[in-house]
């Protein structure tokens, strides 16, 4: 039976996937120092953690923005490079199950993509605010530069010595849209006494509800409720939170899937076992 692969290749991290008779290969990736490193050692890795041969391989379908350094077959195998876009929309429908969705993938930047079902994919547009956002802000105001450590120093952080909430600035309701809780500028009300906690999670915080409202915004511009969420920032700890109250001050529905931090490879595996 012939297996189609998925790779994404990034800056420093490859993803990669397969679809067996419509069955998923678990994803994994690989970290390298360039681009071809980490997309070989990711071949060589899955197939062998899968069993699989170079005969078990119909076609490699590539995306990604290091995709231009794989233009030629790997181990005789055809590659097929794939926009991105499409992918994100595939992918995101394909882990969420719905029919319909907004699906953001949350990277280095942001991408907002409008799918469908049995429909190309739509490209909506996006933000340069993601997870180079969250390292160079973080190493600026805070002298971290690695997520995880970002992530931790969060998990102790307090919004209120950072934040201006509507509540700060009002006694009464001004209108019945505008929640107390719901934040008025973000790092508005920064005290002297914050932490680099408190500034950490500030900072993945401003980031949420700044791709939340992108999304939100184009939910309603399609009549839907449903936005996905991917990529690797969707998966950090805080996300559940953060998008939980947009879910609940916005009446949308911000869905994180399993395997979010995949989506978008996924997809792009999905649309080379759909094409003959």
């Amino acid at each position: 039976m012939k297996t189609v692969i998925g790779i994404d290749v990034g800056g420093s991290t490859t993803k990669i996937v397969g679809f067996q008779g419509g069955k998923l290969i678990e994803p994994i990736f690989v970290r390298a120092h360039d681009q071809l490193t980490s997309a070989y050692g990711a071949f060589g890795r899955f197939t062998a953690e899968n069993g699989l041969d170079i005969s078990d391989i119909d076609k490699i379908m590539v995306t990604g923005v290091g995709s231009t350094f794989l233009s030629k077959p790997i181990y005789n195998i055809p590659c097929y490079s794939q926009v991105e876009f499409p992918c994100i929309g595939k992918g995101g429908l394909y882990l969420s199950g719905l029919d319909k969705a907004i699906v953001v993938s949350m990277g280095t930047g942001t991408a907002l993509v409008y799918a469908e079902k049995d429909k190309e994919s739509v490209y909506l547009g996006g933000t340069g605010v993601g997870g180079g956002t969250l390292v160079g802000l973080s190493k600026l105001l805070t002298g971290m530069s690695k997520v995880d450590n970002i992530i931790d120093a969060a998990q102790l952080g307090n919004l209120k010595n950072i934040d201006l909430r509507v509540s700060d600035i009002t006694k009464t309701d001004v209108h019945p849209d505008l929640a107390p809780d719901l934040t008025a500028a973000n790092f508005g009300k920064v005290s002297e006494l914050a932490s680099k906690n408190d500034i950490a999670l500030g900072i993945i915080n401003m980031i949420f509800e700044t791709v939340g409202m992108q999304a939100i915004f184009a939910a309603r511009g399609h009549g839907i409720r449903d936005i996905v969420l991917t990529g690797n920032m969707a998966i950090i700890p805080q996300a559940q939170k953060i998008f939980s109250s947009l879910n609940t001050l916005f009446d949308v529905n911000f869905i994180i899937p399993p395997r979010a931090q995949f989506s978008t490879v996924i997809g792009s595996a999905l649309i080379g076992a759909e094409e003959k």
